[in-house]
């Protein structure tokens, strides 16, 4: 009898609640989804004067950015894969582009320009990575195996402030940031790749100062430039080579149609752990794009 009776008194202000939420905006996310086949081909007659070799290459991407906004909040969440394979007539098929990377950001707003934000990003691969220079690390009777899923991954936690001066530009400035670094292929881990101190560690724990930039934006119409630069700096090791990691990736798409599309994609990584020069990679692909757009 008691539970009627107090249901009975929460009606007025039930109803009256039900009827404030009418009244407020409804705010959705907006998406921005991207995803398409890449396939590059040429062959050459065994006369060919002009020399070349027969080759093929395929590749699929896909970008899904969301955000969503209120009076107070922002939120974006960013993923971005690829995975793509070239093969040169006589030799095995490599990758020319393997990449899984997802990074979540909520803002608390503090002013038009400024928030205080806490973000996750994660990184990773789809599937095993090759070097031939390296057969000293792993195995000594073919190409080194040097990277896999979750060999390494990288999850970054972090918050501090950001800074906005205009939509298609973002930057953080995270200065409580947990970098971890995951490398979960025995192997891999044994032979102590990617800063691991001893085998048999799987897990490395870095408290960095981090800094990003954001940019994503239509330069002309069917022109779009996105790119994010990352740099992490080691608190406990400041004095060491291994202190700062630079990633760079930048992508332009060019729609020649509604489907068909031009993709440039450029990587650039400096991580003494890694190695000790300049990583870069760069590719050039036409093909196939379906794009989704909801406001």
């Amino acid at each position: 009898m008691k539970k009627y009776l107090l249901l009975l008194l929460l009606i007025p202000f039930l109803t009256k609640l039900s009827a404030q939420s009418d009244s407020l905006p409804v705010i959705k996310w907006k998406h921005n989804f991207q995803t398409g086949i890449n396939l590059n081909q040429s062959s050459f007659s065994d006369n060919w004067k002009g020399g070349g070799v027969n080759s093929y290459a395929a590749g699929w991407f896909l970008n899904h950015v969301g955000t969503r906004e209120s009076d107070k909040w922002a939120l974006r969440s960013d993923l971005q894969m690829a995975l793509g394979f070239l093969e040169n007539q006589g030799d095995k098929a490599r990758k020319n582009s393997d990449r899984i990377f997802y990074d979540f950001k909520a803002g608390y707003k503090l002013n038009s320009k400024w928030n205080f934000f806490g973000s996750v990003n994660f990184l990773t691969q789809f599937i095993e990575g090759y070097d031939s220079k390296l057969k000293s690390k792993v195995n000594e009777t073919k190409d080194s195996l040097i990277s896999n899923l979750f060999a390494p991954a990288y999850l970054t936690s972090s918050f501090g402030m950001e800074y906005k001066p205009v939509p298609f530009l973002q930057m953080r400035f995270g200065v409580g940031t947990l970098r971890q670094t995951f490398v979960l292929d025995e192997k891999i881990a044994n032979a102590q790749l990617y800063g691991l101190k001893n085998p048999g560690d799987k897990v490395r724990n870095q408290a960095v100062l981090q800094y990003v930039v954001n940019f994503d934006k239509e330069l002309v119409k069917n022109i779009n430039l996105k790119w994010r630069y990352m740099v992490n700096f080691d608190y406990f090791n400041a004095s060491k080579p291994n202190a700062f990691v630079h990633i760079f990736n930048a992508n332009l798409t060019l729609k020649a149609t509604k489907y068909i599309s031009t993709n440039v994609a450029f990587n650039l990584i400096k991580d003494y752990d890694q190695d000790k020069n300049i990583q870069f990679s760069q590719v050039l692909a036409l093909g196939v794009m379906y794009q989704y757009n909801r406001q």
